[in-house]
């Protein structure tokens, strides 16, 4: 299988709990009326429970979607707090450090910074 064909165009990472019994269609329902995006249009949509112990990642491939779901046995996911409104878009870097387990509140970039000139 070629990754390539189906790696994602941006990653954005749902700010509030989701139901996990949510399949397929309820996690699109929520891109369409929370996010106002589509969700067929190839980004990586990533959702979480309340207890921060599971995930789900949401993203068209071809002709349908792919759901992946990761369930944590002890530990919890660090969910970013620095939010510009119900999502954040991601780095792939990010989400794998996500996934990892990492805490990403702590590996923000500094911020850039303009000059009208030098001196």
């Amino acid at each position: 299988m070629n990754v390539e064909r189906w790696a994602a165009e941006r990653v954005f990472v749902y700010r509030h709990p989701v139901d996990m019994r949510k399949a397929i269609d309820g996690l699109a329902a929520l891109v369409v009326l929370e996010l106002d995006r589509n969700p067929a249009d190839r980004c990586l949509y990533v959702f979480t429970n309340r207890k921060r112990d599971k995930i789900k990642l949401l993203i068209w491939h071809l002709n349908g979607y792919w759901m992946l779901y990761k369930r944590l046995e002890k530990q919890r996911f660090k969910w970013p707090d620095w939010f510009d409104g119900d999502s954040l878009a991601l780095t792939d870097e990010q989400l794998d450090y996500l996934l990892d387990g990492y805490d990403l509140n702590g590996m923000r970039p500094h911020k850039a910074v303009s000059f009208g000139r030098a001196f």
